[in-house]
């Protein structure tokens, strides 16, 4: 088939988990011998940080604004079997409504973000979705599972709200034998809504045990914030780095923003790639969570600086076993393949529009 996305990013990783999702998911994609293409908003802050510029698995394009958007990939959108928009694209609710209009296949919206997205509509924030748009798509493929995919049908109207996780290219992502830096680390973006279990899971544990080391990697931490000095801190570890960084570190932290703790049901991509990668996790909790991981077997969960330093005396072989276990969850659901299927599945089954010429079956 022949799929077209708009999404947020696909040619930067810098300051979002959007890029590392999209590659591997359409990598997977295509492996499975479809056609795609990626429609990008040409932007300064992801120009200045592109580590994938030319992707091997799809056609990358850029667009300065929605005319020339309209003007140069009206065709491109109209010859396609189905045309994803994603969450937060720019001017998404103008690009939505376009690609309603012009796609003669089926029309559907990646949230990358669903519980954000749906705390923002019900403030009557509609930077990048309408109430009005959600009917207006065929399929609607979320990053939450559980009851919001109910809310979102009955709700707000959608056809067919799926659940669509995230997932991990597994060729990329894999154990790496590198010497140990930290015994607890964090990779994320700050989030003001993240920042606070930050505080209770890593900084407060870091003050506690000044005899351990921990790291903080992401950008657009505020200046004021008070690391100890046992808190190393990284602006950015681009993607190819991710493994590396994930061993170099006893323990890996996920944090979960908190919108998505109060849905529920909405795993980080970041989740699933530390698994990948033989890395124990210490997690915060919320609902869904031992759906994808058996608590205590597969992963720490923690509330409490008490609960963090606990899990980091844990001995070697009960952390690797815990590390393995997890691993070995992800390979047998959670990889890039796997979602690439679910893909397939939900774009097929979403026929309410005339197929394209030559489309799927």
């Amino acid at each position: 088939m022949k799929l077209v996305v708009l999404g947020l990013s696909l040619s930067s990783s810098w300051g979002n988990g959007h890029a590392t999702t999209y590659r591997a998911l359409l990598r997977a994609f295509a492996a499975r011998g479809h056609e795609v293409t990626f429609l990008e908003r040409d932007v300064p802050w992801y120009a200045n940080h592109r580590d994938l510029a030319e992707p091997d698995f799809c056609q990358l394009a850029l667009y300065r604004d929605l005319e020339e958007l309209k003007t140069h990939w009206r065709g491109e959108v109209e010859r396609a079997d189905a045309a994803i928009v994603g969450s937060y694209v720019p001017d998404g609710v103008e690009v939505g409504r376009w690609v309603q209009a012009t796609a003669k296949g089926v029309a559907a919206f990646y949230d990358i973000d669903t519980p954000v997205t749906l705390a923002k509509l019900a403030a009557g924030d509609h930077e990048y979705l309408t109430p009005e748009l959600i009917p207006g798509y065929d399929v609607y493929l979320s990053f939450t599972g559980g009851p919001t995919l109910t809310e979102l049908e009955r709700r707000y109207g959608s056809p067919a709200a799926r659940a669509l996780y995230c997932s991990v290219d597994d060729d990329a992502y894999r154990p790496v034998a590198v010497q140990r830096r930290w015994d607890l680390s964090y990779l994320g973006t700050y989030s003001p809504d993240r920042q606070p279990t930050l505080e209770r899971l890593l900084i407060e544990p870091a003050r506690r045990a000044p005899h351990l080391r921990f790291c903080v990697a992401g950008p657009q931490y505020p200046a004021d914030i008070d690391w100890p000095a046992n808190v190393e801190r990284l602006e950015h570890v681009g993607p190819a780095d991710h493994p590396a960084f994930y061993a170099a570190s006893r323990f890996t932290l996920n944090v979960t923003r908190a919108d998505m703790i109060a849905a529920g049901w909405s795993p980080s991509v970041r989740l699933f790639e530390a698994g990948a990668c033989a890395a124990p996790i210490i997690s915060d909790v919320w609902e869904g969570l031992d759906t994808l991981f058996t608590p205590g077997r597969e992963i720490v969960l923690a509330e409490s600086p008490e609960q963090v330093l606990a899990a980091l005396s844990m001995g070697e072989a009960q952390r690797d076993g815990q590390a393995e276990a997890a691993r070995r969850r992800i390979l047998d659901g959670h990889t890039a393949a796997h979602r690439a299927a679910e893909l397939e599945t939900h774009l097929a089954a979403a026929t309410t529009k005339q197929p394209a010429e030559g489309a799927f079956a």
